[in-house]
């Protein structure tokens, strides 16, 4: 009797009306301690944190210092883009939504839904027409 060699049977995750994958792998606070640009920020940061991890713990959360300049916040997706979110001057309220902004976003290019060309897969009934083959007005 010969053993039949079964390979291993699974399935790759993909999202699905059964499991959820979410799109967010890691988000980066930059912020400068010093700057008032960065307080609200750094309240955020106190206040809402331990949190936010804690809701999201499939998401990377790393807070660095960014000296002399304003604070972002980075979102990297695991398609590989990332989106970068300037939260100079924003009240708490306001950072809250743009980092829920981040997770719920899927990291794809803005795609404009206006103005998409036209793609025809068949010729024109017409054909196509030029103004160097067409014949001269006679006047």
């Amino acid at each position: 009797m010969s053993s039949i060699m079964r390979a291993k049977l699974g399935s790759r995750p993909a999202n699905g009306h059964t499991t959820f994958l979410p799109q967010i792998r890691k988000m980066v606070f930059e912020f400068c301690e010093k700057w008032p640009t960065s307080t609200n920020t750094r309240t955020y940061l106190v206040k809402h944190l331990e949190e936010l991890a804690h809701k999201n713990p499939h998401v990377e959360i790393v807070v660095t210092p960014r000296n002399h300049k304003q604070p972002i916040v980075r979102g990297f997706y695991v398609n590989g883009r990332n989106k970068v979110i300037e939260l100079r001057d924003m009240e708490v309220n306001g950072i809250e939504k743009k980092v829920q902004l981040l997770l719920d976003s899927s990291g794809a290019k803005i795609v404009p839904l206006k103005r998409r060309t036209v793609e025809s897969m068949t010729e024109s009934a017409r054909g196509i027409w030029s103004g160097l083959h067409a014949d001269r007005p006679q006047l």
